[in-house]
């Protein structure tokens, strides 16, 4: 079972595992858009922010994310009982599991990657996320493959398309290219043409002159 919750703005999908259990499968079939967050140095819900595509971490705004630091802090068994905990946050994509870890630990592949922010307890913001849960059985592993196909068609489409403007960039440059050409050679009949015409009346008037003097 999972828990979905709808931000305080109504534009972003929060949702969390029940147990360590489900935690493993959030960690395992996570998608491109989300972000984790959990509670420093301390047991705690995985919390999930699913992004819009295109987002970064720097796209979240203050209110979202004091959402998502709020509910996860509420959801640590020590770090509920502290007036502040910090909160540590990353992209799924960032999130690295080893065999030698028990379950719900985690580690990153660039922990530079790895943003942490001081929570204050904010119990009035948790009620209000509260009162959007929802309690589902997704099956997380279908859906995973599901947005992974996705983005695969959109790659694939944004590369016909860039295939594309490519092509028709070189067809604009040959056709210029061609008519670069054919000006220059345009221009050399003409000037050919315009020598000729000098040649042959020069050629007239010297026959001309010599005729005045027959």
């Amino acid at each position: 079972m999972v828990f979905y919750f709808k931000t305080r703005c109504g534009s972003y999908t929060i949702y969390m595992g029940k147990d360590k259990m489900e935690n493993e499968e959030l960690i395992k079939y996570g998608q491109p858009e989300d972000c984790w967050f959990h509670v420093d140095d301390l047991s705690s819900a995985h919390v999930y922010l699913r992004l819009k595509p295109g987002m970064t971490m720097d796209d979240i705004d203050e209110d979202c994310l004091l959402d998502c630091c709020s509910l996860v802090k509420a959801n640590s068994i020590a770090g509920c009982k502290k007036s502040s905990v910090y909160i540590v946050y990353t992209r799924w994509k960032n999130l690295k599991k080893t065999s030698s870890m028990v379950d719900g630990q985690v580690g990153y592949h660039r922990p530079e990657n790895v943003r942490r922010v001081k929570t204050e307890k904010n119990n009035i913001i948790v009620r209000q996320l509260e009162k959007t849960k929802k309690e589902l059985y997704p099956d997380l592993a279908k859906e995973q493959e599901r947005r992974l196909k996705e983005i695969q068609v959109q790659k694939k489409a944004h590369r016909r398309a860039d295939e594309k403007a490519k092509r028709l960039v070189a067809l604009e440059r040959a056709r210029e290219k061609e008519e670069r050409s054919y000006d220059r050679i345009m221009g050399e009949e003409k000037m050919k043409s315009n020598a000729e015409m000098n040649a042959t009346e020069d050629a007239t008037a010297a026959e001309e002159f010599e005729d005045d003097f027959m």
